[in-house]
């Protein structure tokens, strides 16, 4: 799965802007262009409830060594597989993890950033 040079950018948005930015990122696959993925939540606690610091190390540990299966990545990590499994359920409901026709998952971007606008954490 080639990455394109993207990145997942995850930040505080208010309600509606979901929906906004959801349309932008399917007008940008219709034209062929690669847009940055976006992810908007509208809180920093329903952020980093499901961002936690463990769903995070995750995806670095899958970016650093590619993809692979569960099981593999749950062995790198040097975690459970039941909980490397839930995790990455959850990042892959959130499009921060992708399945590849094998069967594998792997982060299909370069980097992930997270925005934290302090007068919107307020």
């Amino acid at each position: 799965m080639e990455t394109r040079n993207m990145k997942a950018i995850i930040d505080l948005a208010p309600g509606g802007t979901v929906f906004r930015t959801a349309a932008e990122q399917l007008a940008n696959e219709k034209t062929g262009s690669p847009a940055d993925y976006r992810l908007h939540f509208e809180s920093a606690r329903t952020l980093f409830s499901h961002l936690t610091p463990a769903r995070i190390e995750l995806l670095d540990t899958l970016r650093r060594n590619g993809a692979c299966s569960v099981y593999a990545l749950a062995k790198a990590a040097g975690r459970n597989y039941s909980n490397v499994h839930t995790d990455v359920a959850a990042l892959e409901a959130l499009g921060l993890i992708q399945r590849t026709e094998g069967d594998t998952v792997c982060v299909p971007f370069d980097a992930v950033e997270i925005r934290l606008d302090l007068a919107a954490v307020a």
